[in-house]
């Protein structure tokens, strides 16, 4: 059947598993009629009359129970009559086991009726708070379902919340940001985005393009009064100022995609330098196996590490070296697929056993790659007068433009942890700009913003050019309206289904 935002929704709105608490969500326009089957108040009044925004504690019932003996003969356990037709409350000082023979109750739960439009979705919504067990939760919205609702689809409260006027695309995004958000820098990040930061950047772009619009589509209704609403130069200088504002946010974007995805860095060099052990020492546990024995890492393994606030996911990797091993070679191409989707790579060396060609050669393949060159085992005698000279350090483009060697080798010693902390500062200053502190509050996130940030400042330029080269109004009017189009799809004032389903595809059932 083909969904509809007229459709009432239900779904699991808590994770999969055991827990304390679980939650039932419900929303649109017949959410408490369909919740009202589903759950009965200890107070004795039906769903529909409850306060608004306050909880009640409820008997949830089991959709596939028998009616009570007496009652409601003739139909089965599908009849659609509310509770009061069918059931009782458990009378005072009765068992919850003795009502529930009647009642057909499995679980006590808190429930809370939200009317629109001030709830999430803007609609009709009704929470069911039940205890945390897989059965009791699925059972309880097997009995929404019954009673005319249907399961959410990923994402659709939020969307509902979007097509009502609740949130604009931004701040939506901004809530899966907020329940993915792995530190407090990301955490941060997602809730100035969720109260609105771009949002106001971005309606204050469009609201002064708008007036500018509206002065040179007026100059052209009135040309032939020779009528002047705004200057050209007046023109000129508000395309400027939006302009070097967009820039602005376009170049928040590598910062603020790190903060949100965090810092990819691939762990590679040939075989049994100690990229395991690095690992494992960075993330202080034994995740990944350590032996002598070249070749041990075969896969890719991804973990996650807290660094001030920022993500840093580590990739640690198949030794890269000429093999006619098919597995190891496998594990080899999945290091090369790592190392092209890493933001610096780590190329890692045994500052005891001294350069070999197999390190030369991962240089000479990788060198010009941002890129960090670790001496690994600097608690070995032999490593103190280690040099990166035979390695040709210097001769590529290093992890950034400018930076010296020094800040470009570290050493440090996997097995006592020595300069491990130095190690991920540099990893961290390599990838963002200095004073991130002192960073701008709005941050560009996500691809979709920039890209959408891009073509309106193009837009912009053209209908700068067109003033400068004094072509006729209409042609400036369609730059700008160009530029405003792509600046509303930032937020969803210019909205398409295929951006909504974009979006809202990587959310999860229940949100």
């Amino acid at each position: 059947m083909e969904s509809s935002v007229e459709d009432t929704i239900c779904a699991i709105a808590t994770p999969v598993g055991e827990g304390g608490i679980g939650i039932v969500r419900v929303s649109g326009a017949h959410a408490i009629e369909v919740a009202a089957h589903v759950v009965r108040p200890r107070n004795r009044q039906p769903l529909q009359q409850l306060e608004s925004h306050r909880l009640y504690l409820s008997d949830v019932l089991y959709p596939e129970s028998p009616l009570p003996p007496g009652e409601g003969q003739g139909e089965g356990p599908t009849s659609l009559s509310p509770w009061w037709e069918r059931g009782r409350v458990r009378g005072k000082g009765e068992s919850p086991s003795q009502a529930g023979a009647q009642a057909a109750a499995i679980d006590e739960a808190l429930v809370v009726v939200m009317r629109q439009p001030h709830s999430y979705t803007g609609e009709d919504v009704v929470e069911i708070q039940t205890h945390g067990g897989a059965w009791i939760l699925q059972a309880t919205c097997h009995g929404l379902i019954r009673h005319g609702a249907r399961l959410a689809q990923p994402g659709e409260f939020t969307k509902r919340a979007f097509l009502n006027g609740r949130l604009d695309l931004t701040q939506a995004e901004a809530v899966l940001d907020t329940i993915q958000a792995t530190t407090s820098r990301s955490l941060q990040a997602a809730q100035s985005l969720l109260r609105g930061s771009l949002s106001k950047e971005i309606d204050a772009f469009r609201e002064r393009l708008i007036r500018v619009l509206a002065h040179v589509e007026a100059g052209m209704d009135f040309a032939e009064e020779d009528i002047t609403f705004i200057q050209a130069a007046e023109v000129q200088q508000a395309l400027t100022d939006t302009q070097r504002a967009v820039e602005r946010l376009i170049a928040s974007y590598e910062e603020g995609r790190i903060i949100r995805e965090g810092i990819k860095v691939a762990i590679i060099g040939r075989p049994n330098v100690g990229k395991s052990s690095l690992l494992n020492a960075l993330l202080k546990l034994d995740r990944a196996i350590v032996s002598d024995q070249p070749g041990t890492t075969r896969d890719v393994i991804d973990e996650s590490l807290n660094i001030r606030g920022i993500p840093l996911r580590l990739l640690d990797t198949a030794g890269l070296r000429p093999t006619q091993d098919r597995i190891e070679g496998e594990g080899i191409r999945r290091t090369e697929d790592a190392i092209a989707e890493a933001d610096v790579l780590l190329l890692v060396v045994d500052g005891a056993g001294g350069v070999t060609d197999e390190d030369r050669a991962v240089f000479k393949t990788y060198g010009s790659r941002r890129h960090l060159l670790v001496m690994n085992k600097m608690d070995l005698p032999k490593s103190r007068a280690f040099s990166p000279l035979p390695l040709g350090e210097g001769q590529g483009e290093g992890p950034s433009q400018g930076e010296g060697q020094a800040a470009r080798f570290v050493k440090v010693s996997a097995k006592t942890g020595e300069g491990l902390d130095h190690l991920t500062s540099v990893i961290q200053s390599v990838c963002l700009k200095e004073g991130l502190e002192a960073s701008p509050s709005v941050l560009v996130t996500r691809l979709r913003h920039k890209a959408s940030l891009e073509q309106a400042h193009r837009s912009i330029e053209e209908a700068m050019r067109s003033l400068e080269r004094k072509e006729s109004g209409e042609c400036v009017a369609l730059d700008i309206r160009a530029a405003l189009d792509s600046l509303g799809e930032i937020t969803g004032a210019v909205s398409t289904e295929d951006i909504l389903d974009r979006i809202f595809q990587d959310f999860c059932i229940g949100k």
